[in-house]
């Protein structure tokens, strides 16, 4: 790390005009939360690798910001060098580069990297004390960096109307009116789940997210996808070509929203009293909007974002449908690690208490790890009909190693189990009672998602206890694992919930050094049968679509109140019916005794 540091201070000293700082955030071109391996910049320069957080280099200090779910990953991964700046604790980084670098610094970034937000928001803070922000003209890390892994140029496939449930055609029609309502001639699109959902398309870019590094432009009258052409087949083309999408080199989209801005790309857009070119602020990076004329500049969320999250039909029942064969493959697995702790191990398994009832059996060779067993469970689930993968690396932890919130155990590092040690798999007790909470509300239309927040967590708050990451987002129809605009959390976001919706519900518990514990159901949003409608509002209520039991001996009966004893049963007894089809006697067997009815 101290030789990148040192090489990234002595390009800095040498640009025109010299940097005082730089930043290196997480995010691509296209503000991913999840970028690819020859994106991983800030990982590269700070061997933090977790997906969330943002670097600053000044000629004496490195620092680097990150959120809740990463501050003990953060403290064992960051070398002398680094500083951990923990988020919504610590100053935030424009608040500190303001307030710590000196009169009319120049701070430094790859305007690419970084949204119209986030840096108009930095030339604000910067401007008590006349800092300036530097757009670079090429990325510095990427001169540093020897080996970078070179571009995908994996296949772009299509997303067949079966299961997306809606053509381009129709997507585009939607679009063009939303333009024509906000007397906007254009739009650039530049979110990677955004562009995919557009135009049907999907890929494998990006580890564990089905995108394709790309961007769109849609005016009233043309729609262009710009991509890496290798990538895209002739049938590709041709399906998007009937679609009516024109596909460019990627690199061409900054040339063409020049043209776009000027009203000269071909063909030129319908004018009719719309001059504005439409651009998500939280999005679209700050080197595409420094190509355009701010004062013709529509900055609002894109019509895609709430499009794309309200699911229609065919994406609902796709989604329903592969949880059930989902839930099947995590029954199986636990069966199968049910069966092999006590085996190897002398566990007393999942129903019984008690600790291991002699000592580990097994030889040098045979023994299970948190990598063997997340491998197995990928295993059930790949059998599975319509597989196409993970959606986020399975978080696989042991003991201690569960208390990191997104921890990513490595063959070569990870914990053996241990059957005296809480297991945990990111999918799934205080915990449960607001895991009941949130599922079981019912709320006005027009509720935002951190009005809710507080459900999931009255429990822990009784006794003084909290968790450091959000309760729910939306989950993408073959798309993101992390899907907004709504999210339920702790931070304000002014986006409503609406029926059709998906959300998780996923709260938990982590103490540092021992243990950690979450509880996660995908949720859709239905409408709610009330007795009563207070102010023609219209209300709502959860409906889950996760389907696998709890461990009863890991719950504390005696805190669940009756009503919340009768939903664990009802969910139980439901979990039983809908799986049972998928599972052999063996299997069934295991989940009937599961989900038998609890009591207190």
């Amino acid at each position: 790390m101290a030789e990148i540091l040192a090489a990234l201070r002595s390009l800095m000293s040498s640009h025109d005009p010299p940097l005082h700082a730089l930043v290196v955030p997480s995010e691509d071109y296209h503000q991913s939360e999840y970028v690819s391996a020859r994106d991983k910049r800030r990982e590269f320069v700070s061997g933090f690798t977790g997906s969330a957080g943002l670097a600053l280099i000044t000629m004496n200090e490195a620092l680097l910001w990150t959120d809740g779910r990463y501050f003990l990953q953060a403290t064992q991964e960051l070398t002398g060098e680094w500083k951990l700046m923990r988020m919504l604790e610590d100053p935030a980084v424009d608040v500190w580069m303001a307030n710590n670098l000196p009169n009319d610094a120049a701070i430094g970034v790859d305007p690419w990297c970084v949204s119209i937000d986030t840096a108009q928001r930095w030339e604000r803070a910067f401007a008590k004390k006349q800092q300036k922000l530097v757009q670079t003209s090429t990325n510095l890390v990427d001169k540093v960096w020897k080996n970078r892994p070179p571009a995908e140029t994996y296949p772009v496939t299509v997303q067949q109307i079966e299961f997306a449930g809606s053509s381009v055609v129709e997507k585009l029609k939607e679009l063009r009116e939303k333009l024509t309502n906000e007397k906007a001639r254009g739009i650039i699109i530049t979110t990677l789940d955004e562009v995919a959902w557009l135009y049907n398309i999907r890929g494998t870019d990006v580890p564990y997210c089905p995108v394709v590094h790309a961007f769109a432009i849609v005016t009233t009258n043309a729609a262009f996808l710009y991509v890496d052409k290798r990538k895209v087949s002739s049938e590709v083309i041709s399906f998007l070509k009937e679609s009516g999408v024109e596909v460019r080199d990627y690199d061409a989209v900054s040339s063409d929203v020049v043209l776009l801005q000027s009203n000269q790309l071909n063909p030129p857009a319908d004018v009719q009293g719309s001059d504005l070119i439409w651009a998500d602020p939280n999005s679209c990076s700050y080197a595409l909007y420094s190509k355009l004329n701010s004062d013709k500049v529509l900055l609002q969320q894109s019509p895609l974002a709430l499009a794309k999250a309200i699911k229609n039909p065919v994406e609902l029942d796709g989604l329903k449908k592969a949880h059930i064969r989902d839930g099947a493959a995590i029954v199986q697995y636990i069966v199968w690690l049910d069966k092999q702790m006590q085996e190897i191990y002398g566990a007393s398994g999942y129903f019984l208490e008690g600790e291991a009832t002699k000592e580990k059996k097994h030889s040098g060779t045979v023994k299970l790890t948190e990598v063997t067993v997340s491998d197995k469970l990928e295993s059930f689930r790949a059998s599975k009909e319509h597989f196409r993968g993970l959606s986020f690396p399975t978080i696989s932890s042991v003991g201690p190693n569960a208390a990191i919130m997104h921890y990513s155990p490595q063959s070569e590092t990870c914990a053996e189990m241990d059957p005296n040690s809480i297991y945990l798999c990111d999918s799934g007790a205080q915990v449960l009672k607001g895991h009941i909470a949130l599922g079981n509300a019912v709320f006005p239309n027009g509720t935002c998602g951190h009005t809710l927040d507080i459900l999931a967590r009255l429990p822990l708050w009784k006794y003084g206890l909290d968790y450091r990451h959000g309760t729910g987002h939306g989950v993408g129809s073959y798309l993101n694992v992390h899907e907004g605009p709504q999210s339920i959390s702790f931070k304000p976001r002014n986006v409503p919930i609406h029926a059709s919706m998906t959300a998780t519900d996923e709260p938990g518990y982590y103490e540092d050094g021992n243990f950690g514990i979450r509880l996660e159901n995908v949720l859709v949003v239905t409408d709610a049968n009330t007795k009563f409608n207070f102010g023609d509002k219209g209300y709502m209520s959860f409906e889950h679509i996760t389907w696998a039991p709890y461990q009863i001996k890991m719950i504390n009966l005696k805190s669940l109140t009756p009503e919340e004893i009768d939903w664990l049963n009802a969910y139980h007894s439901r979990c039983r019916d809908i799986l049972a089809p998928y599972l052999d006697e063996t299997e069934l067997a295991w989940l009937k005794k599961a989900t038998e009815p609890a009591s207190a």
